[in-house]
């Protein structure tokens, strides 16, 4: 492993495409299992079957545990309109404005994901196409307590929103009775029909399974806990999920001619999330890279979150040398990186040959701390390489697209025939008769 001398502590690690051990040390690096321990997972288990079985009082029990809060009744968990109104109102003018153009935004780009219904006609009449319709009713989990995200609020909901689903609701714990107004004033300006502050994987059950007070839906979204996750994982196939999402991410490509302080900052803005954050820049300029290293060491000492951030940067940070453009691209596909940074004169030109990533940040000035609150495009992202067979969030994953059908007589009976050879082939003999009893004698 190459080796580069600053000033002060080394806080991220160099490497070099070229080094004879660089897959191994890439494997290392990129490793990750999000979810889950054997410990966590029957804590899980316990937790579903309890909501699952004991529904609202579950709920309550469960709730004064975990969240430490003397409620008695679900009433005291359930936030109507009036409360997101209050929380909207109470807000300085300058946050009201800043959701508001961060909601027009989103639903702006969301607006054009939205697909059609299609069908097509055959020459002896037969009807063939797809009926696309929305999910009834959506869960969505927020984070709670001193946490706010009020973007993940606005980028789960509006997609949902603007695909048509009648009935969206809101869970979100608030430990210790802590309750965030930005996230309830995100709730109201996105769309949200009812919230519950409850939190955990009991909350998970409750939408999953539902309960006296609490609507079962159709589908689960929104970022968690390892709890919240491995629930998540459990309830999957009694409704959909959005993904197991892993720690943050952030790849950059720089040919050398971005700010470093910039680039540090960048790479900053992943790694405070948490300690498994990961934050990575490939380079074919040595020197550059060497510019960014110092750049972070004398950047690092000011930031809020620094203890996070070194501790990310150390275990799962990387500044690598390429050779060349093309082996950074190279790279970065085989990362499949959840946000990746085109820092180059020409983004557009390279983005066309990117091919697995979860959003594709272009030229010097397009930060991708952007995409996470305000450009419109939805930050809820595949991650841990998942971006090689998974898509951002958006408009389709609250909808549904049905086949349709419709044979003409004559369609019946051509088809049917076809039909009839393949069933018999299968010694499904019913469905062949099934066919065959539509077949119109010539």
């Amino acid at each position: 492993m190459r080796e580069s001398a600053v000033s002060t502590e080394q806080v991220i690690r160099r490497l070099d495409a070229g080094q004879q051990d660089f897959e191994q040390c890439l494997d290392a690096l990129l490793d990750w299992e999000s979810v889950s321990s054997a410990e966590v997972q029957r804590s899980v288990d316990d937790i579903l079957d309890a909501v699952r079985r004991r529904g609202d009082a579950a709920l309550i029990e469960l709730t004064q545990r975990f969240d430490r809060l003397a409620v008695e009744s679900m009433t005291q968990l359930t936030l109507g309109a009036a409360r997101l109104e209050a929380a909207w109102q109470a807000l300085p003018v300058e946050q009201r404005e800043a959701l508001t153009v961060a909601a027009d935004r989103i639903r702006a780009y969301h607006e054009h994901q939205k697909p059609g219904s299609w069908s097509f006609e055959e020459a002896d009449g037969t009807l063939l196409g797809q009926q696309v319709t929305p999910l009834d009713r959506v869960g969505v989990y927020v984070p709670g307590g001193k946490a706010a995200y009020p973007s993940s609020v606005l980028m789960n909901v509006i997609p949902a929103k603007v695909a048509g689903v009648a009935d969206i609701v809101m869970v979100v714990p608030t430990p210790d009775g802590v309750v965030n107004d930005l996230v309830l004033a995100a709730a109201r300006a996105a769309g949200v029909d009812r919230v519950f502050t409850i939190g955990g994987a009991q909350a998970v059950a409750a939408l999953a399974f539902g309960t006296d007070t609490v609507p079962a839906v159709d589908k689960i979204v929104g970022p968690g806990n390892i709890y919240v996750a491995t629930a998540k994982r459990a309830v999957f196939g009694r409704v959909g999920i959005d993904m197991i999402a892993g720690p943050s991410e952030i790849l950059i490509i720089s040919d050398g001619d971005t700010d470093p302080d910039w680039l540090a900052m960048d790479l900053f803005s992943q790694a405070e999330h948490d300690e498994d954050a990961q934050a990575i820049l490939i380079s074919w300029d040595d020197a550059h890279l060497a510019a960014v290293e110092e750049s972070i060491a004398r950047l690092l000492p000011t930031l809020e979150r620094a203890d996070i951030v070194r501790e990310s940067l150390s275990r799962r940070g990387a500044l690598i040398h390429v050779g060349s453009e093309a082996q950074a691209v190279a790279l970065a596909n085989r990362i499949a990186p959840e946000h990746l940074e085109l820092s180059v004169a020409e983004p557009q030109r390279l983005a066309e040959q990117v091919r697995h990533a979860g959003a594709i940040f272009m030229g010097r000035y397009t930060a991708e701390a952007l995409g996470d609150y305000c450009a419109g495009p939805n930050h809820v992202l595949p991650t841990s390489g998942t971006a090689r067979f998974s898509s951002p969030l958006g408009v389709y994953d609250f909808q549904k697209r049905s086949s349709l059908i419709q044979c003409s007589p004559q369609g019946a009976s051509t088809l049917g025939r076809t039909a009839s050879v393949l069933a018999r082939g299968e010694s499904l003999t019913a469905h062949a008769r099934s066919a065959e009893s539509r077949i119109r004698e010539e």
